[in-house]
Formats: structure tokens, sequence, C-alpha cells
């Protein structure tokens, strides 16, 4: 992962002559070192083409016609995932299997050509009700498999031949894309078509393959209503409506497009909606669309798989990017995401890791689509070790082998937390979540804990050393003095007119004042509407 070897209490200056890790003092200036790294890594290159069969020189089948490159390419690696621990309680029902949960033959088949053995928890309670027709809100914790939760039950009841029958929306292009893949896997026995619809794609070649008309379309709502308005797809046979990730489909501010969407299928459907998280607002729109559904909870305890070490270290805000390059470097995992707020922020820390000799790529909503694909694919093959993402690139990234997750800011909305610590440890393999917490944060921190149910464990990491603020160091939300506003005092609406009060008068005054209103209040001022004249006397009428 590292290509020179820096300072850590230098900043941004590589030093020529720094101790290496094993403490020993080299000498050896920092390119004679890369040049060293070079040909080692070129003499390994066989070892790495001989273990994927591809001839040196010469692309894979993944990588032909793909005119959209990274910079820098090197050769595939193959890396090992982590064993799946397919006897875990937590996640797995270990005393079921696909076949006691009603899947055909077909589905079997493919289940078992990908390699699982048990379903979990969230597929054991599912799959069985969904294959019986009723409406289904589930909650499950990240990287506990729903998308096959919901998607096996759709491949058994699809028919084939009949387009347009099954609707699955989900928050974003990449997640759209996953499910689709994934489905298409799973579908390989039964011969029903799935085509993908999200924004970033040519609206040319989605329309075509609408045109061949698959049974199941998978996309996001905006593109969905896209091509609804265009006549290219048309919602009046849906059968089956799932939304994936619901929740941050709302956060994003997809609602009134998903209420349109559900408000355009027939009535007479079968809609399902899984999440991570369950919130009322959701609960709300089950009532909106759905028929009596089953509620379906296998969150019991925390909402974060237990095979996650999740810990957090605390770091001044300027120091983060020391920490997270010290990390890299002196940890070494084996294929890290790395989650910022802001895509700035994405941007310059791509920049700085660069700086410092880590193989590293971005993403965010800003790369255009065909880039954002091919980082992923780049992952998903072994091409890159770190990956820096915002949190709606990242959502619903499921790639094999993440194993560190760090979370370089950490996320305002709690529920990110869960879905960003859900890109490792999937399906039953262990992963690491690492959190960058400023003295600040500590009560954010205490609000992801209460969510979680779970106490995140601190980190310390002594060999690492702190620096004093810049002096021209901003933070992210200045404080400012909050400016007071001199408000009129609150007025009572429903309270009766204030009776005037008057001068206090002599006695020889009150006296007459007495004699011309007996009993009565004497008013201070005329009153605001008079006649002026203008009484009626009937003149001139006959």
């Amino acid at each position: 992962m590292r290509d020179s070897t820096t300072d850590e209490r230098s900043g941004d200056e590589e030093q020529p002559n720094t101790p290496d890790e094993t403490g020993a003092e080299t000498g050896e200036p920092t390119k004679k070192k890369r040049r060293r790294r070079r040909r080692r890594s070129r003499s390994e290159q066989p070892k790495a083409q001989e273990s994927t069969g591809t001839p040196a020189g010469e692309k894979s089948d993944d990588d032909a016609g793909d005119d959209d490159t990274l910079d820098d390419p090197k050769p595939v690696k193959v890396r090992a995932a982590p064993p799946q621990v397919a006897s875990d309680p937590e996640v797995f029902a270990v005393d079921k299997t696909f076949a006691d949960i009603g899947l055909h033959d077909d589905l079997l088949q493919a289940v078992e050509e990908a390699g699982f053995i048990h379903p979990t928890h969230i597929q054991h309670q599912l799959i069985p009700p969904a294959l019986k027709g009723g409406d289904i809100l589930g909650q499950a914790k990240t990287g506990t498999g729903k998308t096959a939760a919901f998607g096996l039950p759709v491949l058994q009841m699809a028919e084939k031949g009949t387009p347009f029958q099954a609707l699955i929306l989900s928050p974003t292009r990449e997640l759209a894309i996953q499910i689709r893949d994934g489905l298409r896997d799973l579908a390989s026995q039964t011969g029903l078509k799935l085509t993908a619809v999200y924004g970033g794609q040519r609206m040319h070649t989605q329309i075509q393959e609408l045109e061949r008309g698959p049974e199941i379309i998978v996309g996001t709502p905006g593109r969905i209503m896209d091509m609804v308005g265009r006549g290219h797809l048309r919602l009046d046979k849906i059968r089956f409506a799932v939304l994936d990730e619901v929740d941050r489909m709302l956060d994003i501010g997809f609602r009134e497009d998903i209420r349109k969407i559900l408000g355009m299928c027939p009535k007479q459907r079968q809609t399902m909606m899984v999440s991570a998280t369950l919130s009322p607002e959701i609960e709300d729109l089950a009532r909106r669309y759905m028929n009596n559904p089953d509620k379906i909870v296998t969150t019991s305890g925390s909402l974060t798989v237990k095979i996650v070490q999740q810990h957090y270290l605390t770091v001044e805000p300027w120091d983060k990017k020391k920490l997270l390059c010290h990390l890299l470097t002196h940890e070494e995992p084996a294929l890290t995401l790395v989650f910022c707020r802001l895509k700035r922020t994405v941007d310059d820390l791509d920049r700085y890791l660069r700086k410092h000799g880590i193989d590293c790529h971005a993403i965010h909503g800003d790369l255009r689509q065909s880039r954002r694909e091919q980082v992923i694919k780049e992952m998903r093959t072994g091409g890159l070790e770190v990956l820096i993402a915002s949190d709606l690139a990242a959502r619903g990234l499921d790639v094999v082998g993440i194993s560190h997750v760090i979370n370089f800011d950490l996320p305002e909305d709690p529920d990110l937390y869960v879905h960003r610590i859900g890109r490792t440890a999937r399906a039953g393999r262990g992963g690491i979540a690492w959190s960058f917490v400023t003295p600040q944060q500590g009560k954010l921190l205490t609000h992801i804990e209460r969510l979680i149910n779970a106490q995140i464990d601190r980190l310390e990491y002594p060999d690492f050393e702190g620096t004093e603020r810049p002096e021209n160091w901003r933070d992210d939300t200045p404080t400012r003095p909050i400016a007071k506003v001199d408000a009129p005092p609150p007025v009572n609406r429903m309270a009766g007119p204030s009776i005037p009060t008057s001068k206090p008068r002599d006695a020889k005054e009150q006296k007459k004042l007495d004699a011309k209103f007996p009993g009565g209040i004497v008013p201070t001022k005329l009153p605001p509407k008079r006649m002026h004249g203008r009484l009626s006397t009937g003149r001139g009428k006959g």
C-alpha cells in the first residue's frame, strides 16, 4: 500500500533519511526506494498474471471494451476475501437451509452456486411470508442479505414473458447496479430479464433495454419518473413493488417521487420495504401504501453485527489527515473504505494521501457515472486498496474483502453510521470500523452508541504524536457570537382589550366627570369610527 516512507512529524514534506519500520537507518533517498519497489512489483507481476489466468499484455474479459480507465493502471490482483463465518448464529439461521424456506429447484441451484449455505435471519423470516403474497416491512442489520431476502421471492413468483411486472427502487445508482447484478446471478436458471434504470447513463441505452420488455426493473426514483413521463415505462402492470434502503430514499429527497410511483402502481400488488432502520415516516408510508403488512425486525440488541470490531480514536480536526496516513502506513489493511462528510473533503484527502505515496481513489456524486463504475470495478478486482467516498456514492456498496471502514468525518446523522460500517463484515465475514472523533463530538458519539445499543471502545495509538493548532486553521463550522435582538414582549391574542388608564385628576375635575358620566367609564379619546354626518335620512326616495 505504501510507495514511500514519510516522517509523520514533518507535515507534507518528505524526509530523505528516515528510519524504516524496523527502526534501522537506511540512508537511501526516497526515489531509490520507489525504484526498488517498482522493480519488485514488476518481478511479482507474472505471478499475479499466473494466478488470474490472464496472459501478460492482455486484458481480462472484465476489462475488455472499457475505455474509461483509471490513472496509473496496475496489474489485476486476486484479493483473498475474509473467511465467511457461516455458522455465526447472530447472522445465519444455522438450523435452516434454503430448501426449508420454500424455494424452487432452479433458485436453490443458483443459491448453491453463489456459495450460500444457510439463510440469514432476515432471509429465513422474510422469504416464507413473501412467497405467500403478503406485504412486508422488514428491518435488518446492514450486510445480512436483504437483497436476496426480497429478490428471491420476486424471482420465484415473477412470470416469464410478462414485461414490467416487478419494480425495485433504490436510493443510488451504485446500489441499483448492484441489485441488478446480484439478482441476475440468482436468476440464471429462470430465464427472467432484468435491467437497471438510473441517472448518469445514456438515456438511449436504457430505452433500448426497456424496449426488450424485461420482467424486472431496478432503478432510482428520479430516472424511473423520467422514463414514465417519456412513455418508455408503464407501471399499470406492476405486481411486485420493492423499496430497498427506504430510509435513505426519504432522507435524500425522494418522498414525492416515491408517493407518485406507488400511486401509479395497481392497488392489487405486493409491496415490500426493507431497511436497516425504521423511522416514524417509514411507518406512515407503510400505512398509506401497504395492505396490513407483516413487520419483520431482526435487529434485536445492537443494530450492528458483533463481528465488526468498532473503535474510536480521539484526534484534533487538524491532525485527522496525518492520523489517517499513519494508520494506513502502519496497519496496512487489505481494503479500506474511508468516509467523508463533504465532497471537497474527499478530493482534498485523495490528493493528500497520493502525495504521501498511498494508492487511493475518490468517489462522490460529482464524478461522472462511468468513472464511478470503473472505480468500483477496480475495487472488486483488487486494483486499489483505499477508496475515499461520500455517503451518497457509497450507498449500498457491496465489495467482497473490505476489511476496514474509517469514519474520517463522524456522520451528523447517527443512522448513517450504521450504513457506513455495514460496508464491512458482510455475509458473516469479519471487519474493523474506526471513527475519528474530535473533542467537540463527544455528544454525537454518545448518540450513535444509543442508536446502535452498543459501546464503542476507545483505541489508543501511543506512537502517533499530534501537532499544535495551526495559525491559519479554520473549523468547518466556525462558532459565531449570537446577536442579541430586542424582541417585543409576547402578546396574548386570546386576552380581552385592556382598559386604558388615565392621569390622576383633582377633586373638582373628578366631580364634574362623575356628574356627566354617573357610574360609567370615562372615555379618554374619540371613537375610532364615526358617522361624520352620513346618517341616512331617507330623502330622495320615491
